[in-house]
């Protein structure tokens, strides 16, 4: 992938994440690192999505969800599981998207200029190994289609963890495990 930021038009947003996924698949292709595919998938998403302050990845570590790479402010380091809306994304293993976080019982503002907030958890077979997370300014900013796009680049991040011959067989069409 050029590593110049390429403009993507989410006017159709199904075109676009699956634009987003094909760059994020070659941005990541040939490393397993966890920290590096991060990082970089949280400056591609934070450099294509329009009207995010915050895309980053809060990690699983005992028990706990812990600040990992990410794009925007300064955050929170530490989440505790079934708290906020990325510790109840992890919690219940599935993705949470909220209109209005300040209407959102028992949301942690870690940016008092987030309105609104979708969370994708990370799960490979049995295990959690964290969210994505991505924070909006802009009231019910994400719609069922990001959702939709950001869980399935949220897969292609889970499989790059993977030692290729065990992703090459149980890859879905949209590069992601099939359940």
């Amino acid at each position: 992938m050029d590593q110049e930021l390429r403009s993507y038009d989410f006017s159709n947003a199904h075109a676009a994440y699956a634009e987003l996924a094909r760059d994020l698949r070659a941005l990541l292709s040939g490393e397993r690192d966890l920290i590096a595919n991060a990082a970089n998938t949280a400056a591609l998403i934070f450099g294509a999505l329009p009207d995010l302050n915050w895309a980053g990845f809060y990690l699983y570590k005992e028990g706990e969800l812990v600040l990992g790479p990410f794009q925007g402010k300064p955050a929170c380091v530490r989440i505790a599981m079934g708290k906020g809306v990325c510790g109840t994304a992890a919690a219940r293993r599935e993705t949470v998207r909220v209109e209005d976080v300040h209407a959102f019982p028992g949301h942690i503002a870690c940016d008092s200029a987030s309105n609104s907030e979708l969370v994708v958890p990370l799960v490979r077979g049995q295990e959690l190994l964290g969210v994505l997370d991505l924070d909006s300014p802009k009231l019910a900013r994400f719609q069922a289609s990001d959702a939709r796009g950001l869980e399935a680049l949220a897969n292609i991040f889970v499989a790059s963890l993977q030692d290729p011959r065990s992703t090459t067989e149980n890859a879905g069409p949209e590069g992601g495990r099939r359940p």
